[in-house]
C-alpha cells in the first residue's frame, strides 16, 4: 500500500509542477475542474450501475462476469489511463483553486460571517475531496491493486461460470466487506461523496457555461438526485454484504 500511496503522491506532485504554467487563471481552473469533474460523474454512473449487479442474487456471477469483461477488454484498460488522468488533473487543479484563493486573502477577518447563500458544503471542497481521496487509496488498495498486480487474498480466488473460471472479485468483496470498520469507513466515505456531489454536480455544469434560467431547475433536480442515488448506491453494498456474511455464518 505504502508503494501506492508513493506513486499517487509523485503523480500528484509532477502534476502541479506540469499545471501550473498550464492554468495561469482562475477561470481556465475552474474550467478543467469542471470538465473533469463531469468526466469523473459519468465514471461513477458506469461503475455503480456494474457494482450493482451484486445484488442480482445469483451469486455474484454477473458481477464477475462484468469485472472480468472490465479488467481484460484492451479499450476499457486503454480508458484507465484516462481516468487516472482526469482524476489526477481534478485533485491537483481542486488543490491549486484552494491554495490560490487562500493567496489571495493571507490574513483573515477576525470574524468571518458566511454568506447567507453560502452552504458549508460549498466551502469545504478542498476537505471533502481530500476525504474522498483518503478514501479512493485505501479502496484502490482492496480492489485495484489486487485484481491488476498482487491477485486476489482468499483462499478460492476463481469461481466457474459455464465452463470457464472466472477470476472470484465477488468472494473478495465479501471478504473485505466482512470486517466491520471496512464496512464503516466505505460507509463514511459516500457521506463524503454525497456532500462533494451535491455542490460540485452543479458548480460543474455553472462553469461550464449551462446555467441559463431554462435549464437551471433541471440542473439542480439532477444534481440532488445524483448526489443522494449513487452514493446511497454504493454504500448499500458494503452494509448488504456485510450483513450476508453474518447471514452465513
Amino acid at each position: 500500500m505504502c508503494s501506492v500511496l508513493s506513486t499517487i503522491f509523485a503523480l500528484a506532485k509532477h502534476s502541479m509542477i506540469m499545471a501550473s504554467g498550464l492554468f495561469k487563471s482562475s477561470i481556465t481552473k475552474k474550467f478543467w475542474m469542471a470538465l473533469t469533474g463531469i468526466f469523473l460523474i459519468s465514471f461513477l454512473v458506469v461503475h455503480c450501475a456494474i457494482n450493482a449487479t451484486i445484488f442480482f442474487g445469483d451469486g455474484g456471477k454477473t458481477f464477475n462476469l462484468w469485472a472480468h469483461f472490465m479488467g481484460t477488454n484492451i479499450i476499457v484498460r486503454t480508458m484507465e489511463i484516462g481516468l487516472f488522468a482526469g482524476l489526477i488533473l481534478h485533485i491537483v487543479d481542486g488543490l491549486m483553486l484552494y491554495f490560490q484563493n487562500r493567496a489571495a486573502r493571507p490574513v483573515k477577518y477576525a470574524y468571518e460571517k458566511p454568506s447567507a447563500s453560502s452552504k458549508w458544503y460549498s466551502r469545504s471542497m478542498a476537505l471533502l475531496g481530500t476525504l474522498l481521496l483518503l478514501f479512493l487509496i485505501l479502496h484502490m488498495y482492496h480492489f485495484w491493486l489486487k485484481t491488476r498486480v498482487t491477485g486476489l487474498t482468499i483462499e478460492h480466488p476463481e469461481m466457474l461460470i459455464g465452463t470457464r473460471m472466472y477470476e472470484d472479485l465477488f468472494g473478495e468483496m465479501m471478504f473485505v466487506f466482512s470486517h466491520l470498520w471496512v464496512v464503516i469507513v466505505y460507509v463514511l466515505g459516500c457521506i463524503s461523496l454525497f456532500w462533494h456531489l451535491l455542490h460540485g454536480f452543479k458548480s460543474a455544469f455553472q462553469s461550464l457555461g449551462f446555467n441559463y434560467s431554462k435549464y437551471k431547475n433541471a440542473i439542480a433536480f439532477a444534481g440532488d438526485a445524483f448526489s443522494v442515488i449513487i452514493p446511497a448506491v454504493f454504500a448499500a453494498m458494503p452494509i448488504a454484504m456485510y450483513i450476508w456474511g453474518l447471514a452465513n455464518k
